[in-house]
């Protein structure tokens, strides 16, 4: 062969590489999840879910396991990015809500299998996958949501395909690069979690109507819920909350008191289970207040600051979202105010009217409210909390009226005698989620939410008794 016939070759040669290596997709939209567009993201998912189920269940759970792990290995790191792209929170809580999910999230022990035998044969009850998820996730839990979604899903037999909020972008996709990381090493397929590098509303959109997409899971506020619960799929809806704490005459007050503080300053009143108003009865409202101040409250008493603190923070009747998540010091220094760094929620009394009980502000401003007795207390804290049937708390020593309000106030979580957090596993007994289906009554979701019940009947056959 000639010197110029081997040039050509070699000429050839390269630029029918250079045409296979563009066919291939970029390293993060084949292995790791990211794609530019949302069909492409849902596409790869079904693909995705396809290899899963024609694994072991064994097999899915050293995948789940595996999710955990990588989880808990980047706790902090989730923390830091999430602090550090949206402002919100604070850190050190925030890798406790990391570390809760990666732990505590149901995997697949929570597929139950049911069983009926008589006369007539055998029946199974199984639950089996919905096959591609679509979940949008909030700017306030931008990894804790995708880390308890990933593990119930997919746990359940589903891949899942995210679009997360805007905001909270950069830390969502860090999550979910990771997670597909981890799942590929564990032996399961690529592209198990996906979601696209600009999350916007026109890609959820997509998301919604795509015709592959068979649940659709939201957490966050009333607009994202009515959205997917007007999609004609089958959805789950985890929407806002207001929870109220009532303490009565026989609550044991300084702890009530260290309680009540804990739970809201806790990631600075982000989790939506968070303590939003207090409704003491007025025997003991001065030494709960007395107690609070103790515990890191700073109270405000001018009604002129109330009012300013109250123009600042409500905006149109919902939450000033610039101050949502702040330090309870920085909001206070917008109206002049200037408290020690220690300082964790700002206090003020106010009537059951007022916005800061009424508005949902999640930021750690908290409203108190005096009454002349439990059954007050129990009426308003119904009122107040508007129906959304999502977290309250009580602090008493009577069966009686823990068991009057939590019949009145039907919420999802009812929490006694402790912080907010303990209703989703925080020093309390139980599972934690971070979809928290109120509005459409799956309450706590896990695996067994995430799937369709199938029965399975074999007639006059081994039923053995």
């Amino acid at each position: 062969m000639s010197v110029d016939a081997q040039k050509i070759e070699k000429l050839v040669r390269k630029i029918l590489e250079e045409m296979e290596e563009k066919k291939k997709p970029a390293e993060t939209e084949c292995e790791w999840g990211i794609f530019d567009h949302m069909n492409q993201a849902i596409e790869a998912a079904e693909i995705a879910q396809k290899e899963l189920v024609q694994l072991s269940l064994g097999q899915r759970g050293k995948l789940i396991e595996a999710i955990r792990k990588a989880a808990k290995e980047n706790a902090e790191k989730f923390a830091r990015m999430a602090v550090d792209e949206t402002g919100m929170g604070k850190y050190e809580d925030k890798i406790v809500k990391n570390l809760l999910a990666a732990e505590k999230t149901p995997g697949i022990e929570d597929l139950r299998t049911e069983v009926f035998s008589g006369d007539d044969g055998l029946t199974l009850v199984e639950l089996s996958p919905y096959g591609v998820i679509g979940a949008i996730t909030p700017t306030t839990n931008p990894t804790e949501t995708i880390i308890c979604n990933s593990i119930g899903m997919i746990a359940a037999g589903n891949a899942v395909v995210f679009s997360p909020h805007p905001r909270a972008k950069n830390t969502s996709l860090y999550a979910i690069k990771i997670f597909n990381q981890a799942i590929v090493e564990a032996g399961g397929p690529k592209n198990l979690i996906t979601t696209v590098a600009n999350p916007s509303i026109e890609q959820a959109e997509i998301m919604m109507k795509h015709k592959t997409i068979k649940m659709l899971v939201a957490t966050g506020g009333p607009g994202v819920v009515k959205a997917v619960l007007s999609s004609g799929k089958k959805a789950i809806g985890a929407g806002a909350g207001n929870p109220p704490v009532v303490v009565d005459e026989t609550a044991d007050i300084e702890k009530a008191a260290k309680d009540i503080i804990a739970g809201c300053s806790f990631d600075n009143n982000l989790p939506c289970v968070a303590e939003k108003e207090v409704i003491a009865v007025e025997s003991i409202a001065d030494r709960l207040i007395d107690y609070m101040k103790k515990h890191g409250a700073y109270e405000i008493t001018n009604k002129e600051q109330i009012q300013q603190l109250t123009d600042l923070v409500v905006e149109n009747g919902h939450a000033n979202k610039e101050f949502v998540g702040k330090d309870a010091a920085y909001i206070l220094k917008h109206i002049g105010i200037n408290v020690p760094p220690d300082i964790r929620v700002a206090i003020m009394e106010v009537d059951g009217k007022h916005p800061l009980v009424t508005v949902e502000l999640m930021m750690p401003i908290l409203p108190i409210v005096r009454v002349k007795n439990v059954d007050q207390a129990i009426e308003l804290a119904v009122e107040v909390e508007h129906g959304f049937r999502h977290t309250a708390i009580m602090h008493s020593k009577n069966v009686d009226h823990l068991t009057k309000f939590a019949k009145a106030i039907q919420t999802t979580i009812f929490v006694k005698n402790a912080p907010s957090y303990a209703g989703i596993g925080v020093g309390g007994e139980g599972y934690a989620t971070f979809t928290i289906a109120g509005p459409t009554g799956e309450g706590l979701t896990s695996a067994k939410d995430f799937a369709r019940k199938r029965k399975c009947v074999l007639v006059d056959a081994l039923s053995i008794r």
